[in-house]
């Protein structure tokens, strides 16, 4: 289980991303749009401006049950660990165990 700590500072990154979003897509709109140099710069600091959690970059994929950050499945937003656990519970329908 991932510290408590870790996992709310994900979920106050999310947050940051959700209220940011139309602000740096409007200000990155505005760059492509603007020819001349210096006004890309200045609306380039605009966007340094902004909080840096805000980036969606920084954002970290996150396993639900136990917070895991690596080994982590998109399709099923589960670790490794907890995707093989309810693999083999059946918990996980079209999932079966391969074998060659």
């Amino acid at each position: 289980m991932a510290k408590k700590s870790m996992i709310e500072r994900e979920r106050k990154r999310q947050r940051l991303v959700m209220t940011y979003k139309n602000k740096r897509d409007q200000l990155k709109q505005q760059i492509r749009e603007t020819e001349l140099f210096e006004e890309k710069l200045s609306i380039h600091r605009k966007l340094q401006l902004l909080p840096r959690d805000s980036s969606p970059t920084r954002l970290h994929n996150r396993c639900l049950l136990t917070g895991r950050p690596k080994g982590y499945f998109r399709d099923f937003g589960l670790s490794r660990h907890v995707l093989r656990e309810m693999a083999h519970e059946c918990l996980l329908p079209g999932v079966t165990k391969s074998s060659w």
